[in-house]
């Protein structure tokens, strides 16, 4: 079958086209000789008005044959003749018209000119359309390319030549597939082919166009335009694509997004290290292949750097796309130094960031270990470095490395905040071959500057959570003291977090007369203000100890003391904080050889107490209130408890911490306390562990205290009647019991200290006297009457006839004191089973 002829159509925007065109045809001398019927369209001539006149005469006015004759010189001299000029219409009126005119050679020497036109303004969008579409092809720096219905390159312009780095003729007829690899050449051509197929144009549709010719792992993005083209018949003549390199641009775009990750990504916490693994994980991969953030060791700490930021580095974090590290690079958590001359030694000195875009050897700058003397390259350590992100191939577009390389290019930027160096950030790329510009520098140095602030947060943080401790270590105990009357069991839990510091304590207090003081308190508030309340609360309680009162009177006192703590935060800390608003605390006082135990508690939680056999309730003790409130009266409570009872002393935050019922935690603390038997540390974990939540909102302090009992051979008691002989009495008493006792080596200061006590007694006080020693850890001996007159120790003079034998008393025993009771007073004192010698040795000579 013959093809069918397609019909010539010319373009209906073309002025000049046979159908929109006036024309007609002048001779040698200008006279008009032909005339088309649209030149009569145009200007309203016929042909009978304008044929065998000379053009000039009837078309163009007077004032415009200047320009006319200028155009007819051009036209005689160029043998052609483009432009502009004003016509007369008939009736007079002037228009603009656009001509195109030809010289036609006749037989002979005769000429003619053949002249075509149409109105100026079509004539000259005509002309901007052709020089536009010139200028695509010549002159614009858009890629240009137009394809045939089976995808083969008919034209190019010349941005598209110089991408593809041949003469725009030498593309032609090529196909993508000649020049792109394969997998963005089959991207490119799917989309071409949709336009075809489908008609709908493509726009601003961004896709990889890496060369053949591009080294591996080269990063390149265009942005694509498309659409069909059709005859005015509408038969499909092929697509055409406009192409913009927008590497740039997706390279800013990421730059930005990186940016905004790095401000959510950076400073989540107050960890100086953690932060600096967060400023890598940001870094890498979207900038560079492996980072390492150095840190000065000082800032590690959390103390104040040196500003000339010398002496070793610690490496933070070091994070790269694949496993291996770059050869020579130092693992992570190691010290390093940098060399004079390096580009990190240069960045610290000068405290501005560096770039070497083309880094020479492996791994330049990649620091040396403190003590070493060169480069040491990664051994072993290389398979434990985090991988962040997908591998370098699929980001890039290469194939995936699987070791680590030399690093081409190098960035080092100082982490600087607030006047101070903290360290330097090294930046590496190994597998991506571009090599680091300075708008990457800038953004490089972005992230330093907002990671240093957080690290500079997080170190000052450190500095003062460090102080806050130690000051809080140094006020609560370190261990409570071994106790004949108890064997106790601690924890103390803080919060954590910006509220890590607390008031909360406990307390384990030798009193005399082998009595124990428990103690456990807890200062409303945080910080340093509730630690250092604490503290004073602490020391005061000792103190109050050491007097012997009874448990109300402790917590009258305490009360006092906190009323007057309150006033001096309201009158010196005005503005600097929230005061501490008030303090809890339960005292109690175990005797083991009465089995007693007096308590008394102000707003504080009572004590759990377990039988020997694992019955557990809460000790009826009146609450009381807090401390500081004042004016309020405090009770003791006594109960009497078996040997193996078990108490539980805490704070609030053990049953009030987190969001689960008061009463679901006191089941489970009930629990955890049940089988008293057990290992008194065994207990205390399982009591923090069951009852308090993961994250608990409240500081925590548990004292366990399990009783003992003193046994009734170690006790002796006897009641000598207010009579002359009661020292001598007392003194044989005592005699034949050390002898029982076999402390035969402290008997003869012990009838000391006995004559001189019962004799002040007997002196003193009205009615009978007691005489008690108690055999334990130490000699106890106390002497108590119905007198609550205490002595008091005095030097005395020498022309005095007494006054010396409470002086010797203190000088022969190690400890002695008085305390008051409900029948009066007893005065006692303590000497050490191993130290007779030294007892004695200590006499004035």
């Amino acid at each position: 079958m013959d093809t069918p002829l397609r019909t010539f159509s010319e373009s209906p925007e073309d002025p000049f086209a046979l159908h929109r065109a006036a024309t007609a045809v002048l001779d040698q001398r200008g006279t008009v000789v032909g005339w088309s019927a649209l030149a009569e369209d145009l200007l309203g001539y016929r042909p009978r008005d304008v044929i065998g006149r000379a053009a000039l005469d009837v078309l163009i006015d007077a004032a415009d044959r200047p320009a006319a004759r200028a155009a007819v010189a051009a036209c005689e001299r160029d043998r052609g003749w483009f432009g502009v000029l004003p016509v007369r219409r008939k009736g007079g009126r002037r228009v603009r018209m656009g001509f195109r005119a030809r010289l036609v050679l006749r037989s002979g020497d005769g000429v003619e000119w053949f002249l075509v036109g149409s109105p100026a303004d079509d004539v000259i969008q005509w002309e901007i359309d052709r020089s536009l579409l010139e200028g695509l092809f010549s002159r614009c720096p858009i890629g240009v390319s137009v394809y045939g219905p089976d995808l083969d390159i008919l034209r190019v312009n010349r941005a598209i030549a110089g991408f593809g780095g041949a003469p725009a003729e030498a593309i032609r007829g090529l196909r993508m597939s000649d020049f792109l690899i394969a997998p963005d050449a089959r991207t490119a051509e799917r989309g071409l082919r949709s336009v075809l197929e489908t008609g709908r144009p493509l726009i601003f549709t961004e896709q990889p166009c890496r060369l053949l010719t591009d080294p591996p792992g080269r990063e390149r993005i265009v942005a694509v335009s498309a659409f069909r083209m059709e005859d005015p018949a509408g038969e499909v003549l092929g697509v055409t694509q406009l192409v913009e390199d927008v590497t740039d641009r997706e390279r800013a775009q990421r730059r930005l997004a990186l940016l905004n990750d790095a401000s959510a990504r950076i400073g989540t916490g107050l960890d100086v290290t953690r932060t600096a693994e967060e400023l890598a994980l940001v870094a890498v991969p979207g900038l560079a292949d492996c980072v390492a953030v150095d840190l000065l060791e000082p800032v590690v700490r959390g103390e104040e750097p040196a500003r000339n930021a010398s002496g070793a580095l610690y490496r933070a974090a070091l994070r790269c796309v694949v496993p291996q590290a770059p050869r020579d690079a130092l693992p992570a958590h190691d010290a390093v130094v940098f060399a004079p001359g390096t580009p990190q030694a240069r960045c610290l000195s000068e405290r501005r960031p560096v770039l070497e875009a083309r880094a020479g050897g492996p791994a330049e700058g990649a620091g040396e270990p403190a003590g070493g003397a060169g480069r040491v390259a990664v051994a072993g350590a290389a398979g434990d470095l985090p991988v962040e992100g997908p591998p370098v191939g699929e980001v890039m577009g290469a194939g995936r490395p699987e070791e680590g390389g030399d690093a081409h290019s190098l960035m080092a930027v100082p982490l600087t905040a607030r006047g101070v160096t903290l360290g330097v950030v090294s930046l590496w790329r190994t597998h991506r071959p571009e090599p680091f510009e300075e708008d990457d520098l800038t953004l490089a140095a972005e992230f330093a500057a907002r990671a240093a602030v957080c690290i500079d947060n997080a170190r000052r943080y450190t500095q003062q959570r460090e102080a806050a401790l130690s000051l809080q270590r140094s006020l609560l105990p370190a261990d409570v003291p071994d106790h004949p009357a108890v064997e106790v069991a601690h924890r103390y839990l803080p919060a954590g977090g910006a509220t890590e510091v607390g008031g909360d304590w406990f307390d384990v207090i030798p009193l005399s007369g082998a009595r124990v003081a428990l103690v456990v308190g807890d200062v409303v508030g945080h910080g340093v203000p509730a630690a250092a309340t604490m503290g004073r609360l602490r020391t005061a309680v000792h103190t109050l100890a050491c007097l012997d009162l009874e448990p109300d009177e402790v917590l009258s006192q305490l009360d006092d003391l906190v009323g007057r703590i309150a006033v001096e935060q309201e009158a010196t800390e005005r503005g600097a904080g929230a005061p501490i608003m008030g303090a809890t605390c339960l005292y109690a006082v175990y005797d083991p050889i009465s089995r007693r135990c007096a308590l008394a508690r102000a707003g504080h939680p009572p004590p759990a107490v377990v039988t020997p056999e694992g019955e557990v309730s809460l000790a009826d003790v009146p609450a009381g209130p807090p401390l500081g409130l004042g004016g309020l009266p405090f009770e003791t409570t006594e109960l009497e408890l078996a040997e193996g009872s078990l108490l539980a002393l805490y704070t609030d935050g053990l049953l009030e911490s987190g969001r689960q019922d008061v009463d679901e935690r006191l089941r489970l603390l009930y629990a955890a306390l049940r089988r008293p038997e057990r290992d008194l540390d065994e207990i205390c974990a399982t009591v923090t562990r069951t009852v308090l939540p993961d994250r608990p909102t409240d500081d925590v302090a548990v004292l366990l205290a399990r009783t003992r009992v003193l046994a009734r051979d170690n006790v002796a008691t006897w009641l000598l009647p207010k009579e002359a002989t009661a020292a001598q009495r007392a003194r044989r008493l005592t005699t034949s019991q050390l002898t029982a006792w076999g402390l035969e080596e402290l008997a003869f200061t012990t009838e000391l200290v006995v004559s001189e006590l019962v004799t002040n007694a007997y002196r003193y006080a009205a009615g009978p006297v007691q005489l008690r020693l108690i055999r334990d850890t130490a000699l106890i001996c106390e002497v108590s009457d119905a007198s609550t007159t205490a002595p008091h120790l005095r030097r005395a003079r020498s022309t005095d006839e007494g006054g010396r034998g409470l002086f010797l008393v203190a000088q022969m025993t190690d400890r002695w004191g008085a305390r008051y009771t409900r029948e009066g007073k007893t005065v006692w004192t303590e000497q050490s089973l191993n130290g007779s010698a030294h007892v004695m040795g200590r006499l004035p000579q």
